[in-house]
């Protein structure tokens, strides 16, 4: 039986989850997962709906005739066919272990994705993307040609259908033109020392400092490098005894775990821009397909 989801953004007031459900049980569907939450400082109000058509609803009429509930309430709505695998585009440099890791996930059925291009600025991960079955695509960039290089990596997410593109550790800045048109669709992953150590070999830098916990982020991208708002974070705790590589090889780690993560709340639309931050629904009981995520 299909399984669709409802997301729904819109100013608080009283009336809102009565106005979905009885909307959802005037057309036959059965609610099987429900979160709501209120934010009493921006006076937003967040909700993710999950429900099955017992007599064959269909997706379109749903969404148009959802349109005479959300007006009064002001709402920004969405309707989604769960089953439906969200189309991602990945840029990468040459650090490979988050891509390597969600080309598994992938594989596995881990992560509710389907990763339809690869994009790179060096050659040294075609091998593994093309043997995966997946577009690889080298798009050099210098300062010269940046223009012209992000219009050409526009052209390929556009062509692929890319719904969102993860930066797997890109170690490329994106245009204030590019985060803006794809508001709410780029993922980044990074350690989580910024903006203590900043630079080359930060982990090196954690070391001499005797740091005790390394940690990941993930986030939306903005044009505010780094600063944009964090979908999901976890950390690692070191002691004494550990070597320098050993906090690259646990940095790498909870980056990959961090940035699956935050991916499969994007794509199961478990994530919300709420300003300068978000709203992130816990996973429902079966969402994760094979495996728990981390």
């Amino acid at each position: 039986m299909t399984k669709l989801c409802l997301t729904v953004t819109c100013p608080s007031r009283r009336g809102i989850v009565a106005a979905i459900s009885t909307f959802l049980a005037d057309h036959a569907c059965n609610i099987t997962d429900s979160a709501q939450f209120d934010d009493m400082e921006t006076g937003n109000f967040f909700m993710r709906v999950s429900f099955r058509p017992e007599e064959g609803a269909e997706l379109d009429a749903l969404e148009k005739e959802f349109a005479t509930i959300a007006e009064p309430f002001g709402m920004k709505y969405e309707f989604h066919d769960e089953s439906r695998k969200m189309k991602v585009a990945i840029m990468v440099s040459r650090f490979g272990h988050c891509l390597n890791d969600l080309l598994y996930r992938v594989k596995i059925g881990a992560l509710p994705v389907e990763i339809v291009a690869v994009i790179s600025n060096h050659m040294d991960y075609q091998k593994v993307v093309v043997n995966a079955d997946i577009p690889f695509h080298c798009i050099k960039v210098t300062k010269a040609n940046k223009p012209e290089a992000e219009a050409r990596i526009m052209e390929v997410v556009e062509e692929a259908g890319a719904e969102l593109i993860v930066l797997a550790r890109y170690m490329q800045i994106l245009s204030d033109d590019m985060c803006q048109k794809m508001s709410g669709r780029i993922i980044n992953i990074h350690h989580s020392f910024l903006p203590s150590f900043k630079g080359a070999n930060p982990y090196k830098q954690a070391f001499e400092r005797g740091v005790k916990l390394i940690g990941a982020t993930s986030h939306y991208v903005t044009a505010d490098l780094d600063e944009g708002p964090i979908i999901e974070q976890d950390i690692v705790r070191i002691t004494h005894a550990q070597s320098a590589s050993d906090y690259v090889s646990l940095g790498r780690d909870v980056e990959c775990q961090v940035l699956a993560r935050a991916i499969h709340a994007h794509a199961h639309r478990r994530a919300f821009l709420n300003g300068n931050k978000t709203v992130v629904f816990p996973a429902s009981p079966g969402s994760y397909s094979s495996e728990r995520m981390g």
